[in-house]
């Protein structure tokens, strides 16, 4: 029986993937769950598993293609499939008859889905007399916070779906009418809207040179590294971006991780990191200055009362910032292990969409990388991200006033950059001391003092 080999719905506002590697070819058996093919978004990277054993007997897409959310990539025979001589897997059947025409069958599948009724991803929200488009979960969540009308906001998705940056750029386009009370304040229109960023200039596409020598590559980009740029130029454009300094002593960091690393990893099965210090650290002084914990929703300042830090990790397709939900709860081995995870899954592109949703705040470690300084770039709708750097030990002067001597220490600068339109420059810099007071004396983090 002939299987189709369908793209699979990957998030709720995700409508369009680009078909990565073919793990499989035309021909070859398979049995079910078996990786098939890498499904690209600009956010994650999935395999699509086989729906049954069988034969690949057609692939519709080339690795680079474009395609939707529901749209027939391949076609499979499915049948038992038996373990052959040199380890190759052939069905049991003598031959297995090529799906007839595919093309056909491929036309009418799409004619028929057009006919059908709306996808399920999105949720048809209907005013009476007035034709209102279909709404994700994600904008609706966004229109009930303002009190906002579906059919008042255009849409941008495919086939008319409301999304949620719809919502955040119909309210950045607004202004209060009046102040006061509790509630999101009513909106009214008082400019034209901005373009949304883009990455550079619109120009023709180049030529690329051929000349001996002097070979050049044009590859596409993949939709992480597409989404990635353009939430870097988002937070650029957006955002006052601006950042301040600050330096640790890891003395006492180093000796308790050093005293305490054998003990933990016995215990925990995990090694104990510096990262589960800062994530604590951070959680302490976001404790105390909670504008930087916060975001910008429209004209509202929406504060949060809780800590999901990202720490960004370097994946196999690029930069992935997965989230350690209410890292305030948690102790050092569980963040310890929790971030272990993210990164053996993020190297082995299995990171989940949902571990990529949301944050309050994130962390970056360009000191793996040997790094000595950088200024990050938040993450919006962010309001702050801490940059942790190499440890290089070098002279300082130690001790009171007047009775200083120089000795070698293990130093780290540290750098936070900060969304000035909500975060002070005195909030910003006292943050930063206090994340420098509990690493070097890590007993105030116990204490909280």
């Amino acid at each position: 029986m002939a299987v189709e080999l369908i793209v699979p719905e990957v998030g709720e506002s995700i409508t369009e993937v680009q078909i990565g590697q073919w793990m499989k070819k035309e021909g070859e058996g398979v049995s079910k769950d078996d990786p098939i093919v890498e499904i690209e978004t600009d956010k994650v990277t999935l395999e699509l598993p086989a729906p049954a054993s069988g034969t690949i007997t057609k692939l519709l897409l080339e690795q680079g293609a474009e395609a939707k959310v529901g749209d027939v990539i391949g076609y499979m025979e499915e049948g038992d499939v038996a373990v052959g001589s040199g380890g190759d897997e052939k069905p049991v059947a003598d031959a297995v008859k090529e799906e007839p025409k595919l093309e056909e069958k491929k036309t009418e599948s799409v004619e028929a889905k057009d006919e059908a009724s709306p996808s399920p991803v999105g949720v048809s929200k209907q005013i009476p007399g007035r034709q209102d488009p279909r709404v994700m979960p994600a904008a609706q969540r966004l229109l009930d916070l303002y009190g906002i009308q579906a059919a008042d906001v255009e849409a941008s998705g495919p086939g008319g779906r409301l999304l949620k940056e719809d919502v955040e750029r119909h309210v950045a386009w607004k202004r209060p009418m009046q102040g006061g009370g509790n509630g999101p304040a009513q909106m009214v229109s008082t400019s034209a809207p901005t373009p949304a960023p883009t990455l550079m200039p619109a120009t023709e596409k180049r030529e690329v040179s051929v000349e001996p020598g002097r070979e050049e590559e044009l590859v596409p980009m993949t939709p992480m590294r597409r989404r990635i740029a353009e939430r870097l130029v988002q937070a650029q454009q957006t955002a006052a971006l601006l950042t301040t300094f600050n330096e640790i002593d890891m003395t006492n960091v180093m000796a308790i991780r050093s005293q305490y690393k054998d003990a933990f990893l016995k215990k925990y099965e995990t090694k104990l990191g510096f990262m589960s210090f800062f994530v604590k650290a951070c959680v302490d002084a976001l404790k105390q200055y909670p504008a930087i914990n916060a975001e910008i929703v429209g004209t509202d300042i929406l504060y949060k009362n809780y800590c999901d830090i990202g720490i960004a990790v370097g994946g196999g397709k690029g930069l992935v910032v997965p989230i350690i939900r209410n890292a305030e709860r948690l102790s050092f081995a569980e963040i310890e292990q929790t971030i272990t995870d993210y990164g053996v899954a993020a190297r082995d592109n299995k990171i989940k969409l949902e571990d990529l949703t949301g944050g309050t705040f994130t962390i970056t470690n360009g000191g793996v990388y040997g790094s000595m300084m950088s200024t990050p770039i938040i993450n919006p709708p962010q309001s702050g991200v801490l940059g942790m750097h190499n440890i290089v030990r070098r002279p300082v002067a130690v001790g009171k006033p007047g009775q200083e001597t120089v000795e070698v220490r293990p130093m780290m600068y540290i750098a936070l950059t900060y969304d000035h339109r909500i975060v002070d420059g005195r909030e910003a810099v006292s943050f930063l001391i206090r994340i420098k007071e509990t690493l070097e004396e890590p007993a105030r983090m116990l204490m909280e003092i």
